[in-house]
């Protein structure tokens, strides 16, 4: 590696957009949970593709790892620096480049948040669905192949992203997929790069699925007794075809966290917050529907939030349960962790989690996206306290067990980074060997993210 060439290059041609401050290169060494290590040389922040294949190039000449940056709101340490190197901050890549409302599409730059892109699109009549809680970056939800709240009815990342600007490790430039609805058109490189979390190249623009801004919105809250009911009423709602717009979960424990935070007043028992679009009869029908079903399972009744300013607060205090359940235990971190499964299976497997952590010393509420089989546990600990941290691993494994015992996936959302690192080979055997295979092809000197995703040779 020859890091100074490299550096002393970069910070002739990038000027004030080039920093080895240590001030800022500590705060590209954090991440939002326990998760933490690794500290770059330096950061840069590019303002168009060409700097970026420009800072590619350099760093392939030279043997320097890169390492892409969006809002830094990963769970399992995507971007951190583990081998040093370059981290590429693209918060300054944040224009929405095109809108096709005819196509409902758009491009972007990966730097721009999904709450930025929504603002922009609202006199379009269309919106950007995709909604992991956090104001995420594009480019960073693309490549950890981000869901959240409105994936039970619009989809994943993988579903809105149609194509892709990237940049690979040796500097080259490709395009993959198109504005067309479908193609047959040789390998899915789009589906390969969304998710790959920057170990194979750097996106630098992406085209997105659009949709229409719905009509009529209405949004719920209702209590059940236990868990079990409120996630038998989940499963009832999904297997009936009721086409959910949002349909979370929150546990007792949660939902004390979050009234405190919020100052709510939502019954401590746990909880199903739902969110219904259409036109205004068939949100009607859709709410009559699910209310049957909830009824049937126990539920206490609805409280419902109809104006606009109603359905922000409620889902402002969804978006803020990290905060608000960090608040619990003040002064800790939290190890967060999260499985997804069957729909079939998913009250076996929150009620497993839920004996798990109740027969352990760790708090760990439990919360998710369980219209798609998703849900997180946020297990509160103290990072200097070596048995609690183990505690809080044994947990995090025997969530991941059960949810592949009954044939789900080591993480829903989250994804891979350093903290899920050592499942992959529980999850995918062989397959995972052919994933380093494909990194090595693209990547030789594993330069790009390294320390992510693949095996360590």
């Amino acid at each position: 590696m020859n890091l100074d060439a490299a550096l002393t290059e970069l910070a002739h041609r990038l000027g004030p957009r080039f920093t080895r401050a240590p001030a800022s290169l500590a705060q590209y060494s954090q991440s939002e949970t326990h998760i933490s290590g690794g500290q770059p040389d330096a950061v840069v922040v590019p303002q168009t593709s060409d700097e970026v294949a420009m800072i590619a190039r350099l760093c392939a000449k030279n043997g320097v790892p890169m390492v892409g940056w969006g809002a830094g709101t990963s769970l399992e340490g995507h971007a951190l620096a583990l081998k040093g190197g370059v981290t590429i901050d693209f918060t300054q890549m944040n224009q929405l480049l095109s809108v096709y409302p005819e196509d409902m599409l758009c491009v972007v730059q990966p730097g721009i948040t999904r709450e930025a892109l929504n603002d922009a699109l609202r006199a379009t009549g269309l919106f950007f669905p995709v909604d992991p809680g956090a104001n995420a970056t594009l480019g960073g939800m693309a490549a950890t192949r981000a869901s959240g709240t409105t994936a039970v009815r619009y989809g994943t990342m993988r579903d809105n992203v149609l194509g892709l600007e990237v940049v690979l490790a040796d500097g080259r430039t490709i395009r993959t997929g198109t504005s067309a609805p479908k193609s047959s058109a040789g390998y899915d490189l789009t589906a390969l790069f969304v998710g790959s979390e920057g170990t194979l190249g750097l996106m630098t623009e992406l085209t997105l699925r659009l949709h229409g801004q719905p009509e009529a919105v209405s949004a719920a809250v209702c209590a059940f007794p236990t868990i079990t009911d409120a996630v038998d009423c989940v499963i009832a709602t999904i297997q009936s075809g009721i086409p959910m717009a949002r349909i979370e979960f929150l546990d007792a424990t949660a939902v004390e966290a979050c009234n405190a935070y919020a100052g709510t007043s939502l019954t401590v028992e746990p909880q199903l917050m739902v969110e219904f679009h259409g036109s205004p009869a068939g949100v009607q029908e859709q709410t009559e529907r699910f209310g049957e079903i909830a009824a049937e399972m126990g539920s206490s009744g609805f409280t419902f939030a109809k104006a606009t300013e109603d359905r922000a607060k409620l889902w402002r205090m969804r978006h803020n349960a990290y905060p608000a359940i960090l608040a619990l235990r003040p002064g800790a971190t939290a190890l967060v962790t999260d499985v997804c499964v069957p729909i079939s299976r998913l009250a076996e497997a929150v009620e497993g989690t839920r004996a798990d952590i109740e027969a352990s010393p760790i708090m760990g509420p439990i919360l998710g996206h369980v219209g798609d089989g998703n849900f997180h546990a946020i297990l509160l600990v103290d990072r200097n306290n070596p048995a609690e941290m183990a505690i809080a691993q044994r947990l995090s494994s025997q969530m991941i067990e059960r949810a592949l015992h009954l044939g789900g996936t080591i993480t829903g959302e989250h994804g891979i980074g350093v903290g899920k690192l050592g499942y992959m080979a529980a999850e995918h055997g062989a397959a995972w060997d052919v994933m380093g295979q494909i990194k090595r092809a693209l990547d030789p000197a594993n330069l790009m993210n390294p320390g992510k995703m693949v095996r360590q040779k």
